[in-house]
């Protein structure tokens, strides 16, 4: 005579195999999910490049702009529209690289337009100023940003 209980034990195991079986595959739906979520923000950037490129052209002339203006009042305006551009270009998925003066000398995202002498080896290789914002897309340098460094001598 066979155990009543025995049919609902074997339902029970399979019951539990089947929600393993479930469970990984939904594991893998997300897995697979995010994926193409990752690829699509990749696709997205690569085509917007030339619409960042063409923002950073922009974002670069109107900082001229603004740090030559005759007055408050228009060094003020232009300095709205390179705000207004700098989000347009961080929403796109770029960065813009402004070293402060001190920040180490990155060779990754920065070009040396021109070399200081300095007499503190603390400083040496450090950024003096920057002549040129630059720009980056994924962490790859697009725009190296111009900067003078600091040589100790």
């Amino acid at each position: 005579m066979t155990d009543p209980a025995e049919p609902l034990a074997h339902l029970a195991e399979r019951i539990e195999d089947l929600t393993r079986v479930v469970a990984r595959q939904a594991t893998t739906i997300d897995r697979l999910a995010d994926e193409a979520k990752a690829r699509d923000r990749r696709d997205r950037a690569g085509a917007d490049l030339p619409l960042v490129l063409e923002l950073f052209a922009i974002h670069t002339d109107t900082t001229a702009c603004a740090g030559t203006a005759e007055s408050a009042r228009e060094r003020a305006a232009f300095e709205a529209i390179v705000t207004r551009i700098e989000r347009l270009i961080v929403g796109r998925g770029a960065t813009l690289v402004n070293p402060q003066p001190g920040d180490a000398f990155d060779s990754l995202t920065m070009e040396a337009a021109d070399v200081a002498d300095t007499d503190d080896p603390a400083l040496d290789r450090t950024v003096a100023s920057v002549v040129q914002t630059g720009l980056t897309i994924s962490g790859r340098s697009i725009r190296p940003a111009g900067v003078i460094v600091r040589k100790h001598h």
